[in-house]
């Protein structure tokens, strides 16, 4: 997403926030943030899924935390569910999520249903 985002826009600033879900949990891990300052600048998150809300939601704070305005954030997803769409509105109702498919629902384990599948396995090609 970032590579392709960048064609269109090569002047944007890159910052990294690296989260994980707890498989058990489901609950969002931060492992590493590096972003810019971000006071006045509006703000594109690119996430490929938004499933429980939780991941984006943690580095929706990150950004916050780092200066940036709700009301300038925008989250770009390939796939949501109503559940994750219901979680980040809730928490963050001035920011904007463009999203390419809202699915279905979450399924037991709080993955979407139908799905990729697990991006990350597909994009680094592991199991």
């Amino acid at each position: 997403m970032l590579d392709t985002f960048l064609e269109v826009c090569p002047e944007a600033a890159v910052g990294k926030i690296l989260i994980q879900r707890n498989e058990e949990t489901a609950q969002p891990m931060l492992y590493y943030s590096k972003v810019p300052p971000l006071a006045g600048k509006t703000v594109v998150i690119l996430d490929p899924m938004a499933a429980t809300g939780g991941s984006a939601i943690c580095a929706i704070q990150v950004l916050i935390d780092k200066g940036a305005d709700p009301k300038r954030i925008f989250f770009f997803n390939v796939v949501a569910c109503p559940e994750g769409l219901t979680a980040l509105t809730n928490a963050y109702p001035d920011m904007r999520i463009i999203t390419g498919c809202i699915d279905e629902r979450l399924d037991a384990k709080k993955y979407i249903v139908p799905g990729l599948g697990d991006y990350g396995d597909r994009y680094f090609g592991t199991t």
